[in-house]
């Protein structure tokens, strides 16, 4: 097993048009990845204790940055197109890098929060929250 450093992590997500951007070098954090399942209580009253069956794939995730708005490109540009789609957007994320034989999590999203901050004494970031769309992919590249 090899470590690895986050500076490395790679994120992409599609555009509007469907072409899947990567914007890493504008991505500081990406949280919540990989994700959780449903699990249905089913303890009864001879049960020693508590029970589960598993239910389905759900997850949030968020991904915060730096503010770009690059033609094509740019986080704000990739991000803004996403806010009003119509269908979900392709999603890669690779915590080690997207190099060959690394693990990488994909599947389907939807962009549920974009904000986008201001301050008189700093950069201007943004934050991007995604509700995944039929569960997770987990691979690698």
């Amino acid at each position: 097993m090899s470590r690895s450093h986050g500076k490395d992590a790679y994120f992409a997500v599609d555009d509007s048009g469907g072409t899947l951007r990567n914007i890493s070098s504008n991505v500081n954090n990406v949280s919540g990845l990989p994700s959780a399942r449903a699990l249905s209580d089913v303890t009864a009253f001879t049960d020693a204790g508590e029970r589960f069956i598993p239910g389905l794939q759900g997850a949030q995730f968020t991904v915060t940055g730096n503010a770009d708005d690059t033609a094509t490109t740019g986080t704000l540009t990739v991000l803004n197109g996403l806010r009003t789609a119509s269908a979900t957007s392709s999603f890669e994320y690779g915590p080690q890098s997207n190099t060959s034989g690394k693990v990488k999590y994909s599947g389907e999203c939807w962009l549920e929060n974009l904000t986008v901050d201001a301050s008189v004494t700093d950069k201007v970031p943004f934050s991007a929250q995604f509700r995944m769309d039929n569960g997770l992919t987990v691979g690698t590249f």
